[in-house]
């Protein structure tokens, strides 16, 4: 039976292209989705990709759909935590509540997905941990510091992840992707992309796809070598 990965907030986005070309890869995939339940209806009509709602910030709703997913679906090979949210604002106008609610989402979640997902990796000796952080979790950004501590935090819990399951056949690693063309972004003023796109020596934006052809690679059994590492794919921006 072919290895079963699950893509956190995989049905929209980067997440979607993630699923999609693991399916196509032959995987069997499940996505999580949290509050988009048309969005997620139409993306398993449309490529027959199964997926399933709780909130990755929700250690508890974590433990219950993981728990779903082995008794629907086997034991989880291949972790892809891609679910990740943003609240803006400067350090001095950040509320407690945006703080934390990045933090739990964006942080909380890989420890509470992490960890429901190794004894059954440790148990077949195979294993892949895959974060998706971001080039602000490595460059930092104005008005980004709860977003940036939080995709900084995956690259340091991923490399010590990797120093503990090195000789378990799990292999953990980042990827950390610049400005991808996705509906978040083309949602971003003209003048202010164009900026962007001004920074990245590419001279584009990325797409989804090229991010989940990294995550496919991270992904195989042939990456075994691979672990604590963290892939930029940024165009050059940093």
């Amino acid at each position: 039976m072919s290895r079963l990965a699950l893509v956190t907030g995989g049905t929209r986005g980067i997440g979607a292209a993630i699923a999609q070309e693991l399916h196509n890869k032959g995987y069997r995939v499940v996505a999580t989705y949290t509050k988009n339940k048309e969005a997620a209806l139409k993306f398993r009509t449309e490529t027959g990709i199964a997926t399933i709602p709780f909130d990755v910030s929700d250690e508890e709703a974590c433990l219950n759909g993981i728990k779903q997913i082995h008794d629907e679906h086997g034991i989880i090979d291949i972790l892809v935590h891609n679910a990740g949210i943003t609240a803006d604002a400067t350090l001095q106008k950040m509320t407690s509540e945006e703080w934390h609610r990045v933090i739990h989402t964006n942080l909380n979640s890989c420890f509470y997905l992490t960890k429901a997902v190794l004894d059954g990796m440790i148990q077949r000796n195979f294993g892949r941990l895959i974060y998706v952080s971001s080039v602000n979790g490595l460059k930092g950004q104005r008005g980004q510091s709860n977003y940036a501590a939080s995709k900084a935090a995956l690259i340091g819990f991923a490399k010590s992840v990797a120093l503990e399951m090195a000789t378990k056949g799990i292999t953990a690693n980042v990827i950390a992707p610049g400005y991808v063309d996705t509906e978040m972004v083309r949602a971003v003023p003209e003048a202010v992309l164009s900026k962007i796109i001004s920074t990245i020596p590419v001279g584009r934006l990325g797409t989804a796809e090229e991010i989940a052809y990294c995550v496919s690679f991270l992904a195989d059994e042939r990456a075994g070598f691979v672990t604590g590492a963290t892939l930029s794919v940024n165009g050059g921006m940093y």
